[in-house]
């Protein structure tokens, strides 16, 4: 037996003997008595939110591995974690130390998300993933799928799913209080980067300590420039998707899990001020239509960014926020002015005062990472694990096809393709380049 099979089965094996597992939404992670039972992690991306990720990793585990392109972040990363071997390419990582990691985090900007995962995955690695969960419908689509095949436990980096407050608001949706919700109003203060500007007529030399081909992955070829990193890559439509693919996972999260939001019938999409095959427009208003859901009626949601926002009457006197979620409900509304969903009030105040809160049907959280670790070591799934994250990304990133499309879209999600737009189809997957791939 191989040194990767005896610690993965020596892990789970531990869990079942209770190193971690949940019990009455409580998780219990007993002190690891061998080495054995500390995963190996490896980081895709230590910047920005991966710094917090590759901290997680290193908290809860051995952080033997960290990747990244800028080497200056990279040299900061290894002062932390001495004992981390640094890569600047995933694959070679992967390659190299493959029989060595269980499990890896990927916290790239979103166009590399899905090809290190999908990578790692298939080499069995388990997968914690930054939001949104891929760059594009059908790398979501396959996220899912090879983490189903390799049978490996994920994680997407939505931490507001993990957070008490946004539990309750999903019991409290699905206990009825607010009667058959027909509507949902989204909106948000993004973009807050690059938008609506074309491709610079030049490139800028390329730092020393950046390795950009590794940077652009499977996007095309572009020249460097400060235009793209280390910041503004998530406004382009070759690196990033968008305020939605930003935002939707956290904004849109609470009222999908709770009202079964998948597979919109139609999306149409209205824009300002877009680049077709450069930046993402300064706003948008993105209306997804869905049919009846069992039990539930059809509803239309509806996505505002870039300023636009729902009529202020929907809150019924509540003052509104930058960002928020309003659900329209036969009898009566729930508001949250937070991003997670874990702050809620149901509308009409008046109505509502004597409400009583439904029985606990949710587990409640250890902690986001913690989740990931306990279905790492054989304990429940997470409950943000790519079965629910990629239907998740699907959803909101089919709002970014509408954008590009220019038309209103119908979508068939067994076939994977719009009935009436054969043309819109493209922006569902990308070409990748040479020596990148699924």
């Amino acid at each position: 037996m191989s040194q990767r099979s005896t610690r993965r089965e020596f892990i789970k094996q531990s869990s079942a003997l209770g190193a971690a597992f949940w019990v009455g939404g409580q998780s219990l992670l007993a002190e690891e008595k061998s080495p054995l039972e500390r995963l190996n992690f490896a980081s895709v991306g230590i910047g920005g939110k991966g710094s917090s990720d590759s901290a997680s990793a290193a908290k809860h585990g051995n952080l033997i591995a960290i990747c990244d392109i800028d080497d200056k972040r990279l040299a900061k990363s290894a002062a932390r974690y001495p004992k981390a071997k640094k890569f600047n390419d995933y694959r070679e990582m992967l390659t190299e130390m493959g029989d060595q990691i269980d499990a890896v985090t990927v916290s790239t900007p979103d166009h590399s998300h899905a090809p290190a995962s999908i990578m790692a995955m298939k080499k069995g690695k388990h997968c914690f993933t930054q939001k949104p969960l891929t760059w594009s419908v059908h790398e979501a689509r396959m996220m899912r799928e090879v983490a189903n095949k390799h049978k490996v436990a994920t994680q997407m980096g939505n931490q507001g799913t993990a957070k008490n407050g946004f539990r309750e608001a999903v019991e409290v949706i699905r206990s009825g209080v607010l009667g058959n919700v027909r509507e949902a109003h989204v909106w948000t203060n993004r973009p807050v980067w690059g938008k609506g500007v074309d491709r610079p007529p030049e490139g800028e030399p390329v730092p020393r300590h950046i390795h950009w081909d590794l940077f652009l992955g499977p996007a095309p070829y572009r020249e460097f420039s400060t235009l793209y990193h280390p910041f503004e890559w998530r406004g382009w439509l070759d690196f990033g998707t968008g305020a939605l693919g930003d935002m939707a996972c956290h904004t849109m999260n609470m009222h999908v899990m709770a009202l079964d939001l998948y597979d919109p019938l139609t999306v149409e999409a209205e824009q300002e001020g877009m680049i077709e095959n450069e930046t993402y427009p300064k706003s948008t208003k993105i209306t997804y239509e869905f049919g009846q859901r069992g039990d539930l009626v059809p509803l239309k949601l509806t996505w505002y960014d870039g300023g636009n926002k729902p009529p202020e009457e929907l809150l019924m006197g509540e003052k509104m926020k930058a960002s928020g979620v309003v659900l329209i409900g036969d009898e009566g509304n729930l508001y949250t002015p937070d991003d997670y969903g874990a702050e809620y009030v149901l509308l009409p105040k008046d109505k509502f005062k004597d409400f009583k809160k439904p029985e606990q049907s949710l587990p409640r959280s250890p902690g986001h990472f913690e989740e990931f670790v306990v279905a790492c070591k054989g304990g429940d799934p997470a409950m943000s694990n790519f079965n629910y994250a990629s239907r998740l990304t699907e959803t909101t990133l089919l709002g970014n096809v509408a954008i590009r499309a220019g038309k209103k879209l119908e979508w068939d999600p067994k076939k994977m393709e719009f009935t009436n737009a054969p043309e819109a189809n493209k922006f569902l997957t990308r070409d990748y380049r040479d020596g990148w791939s699924l």
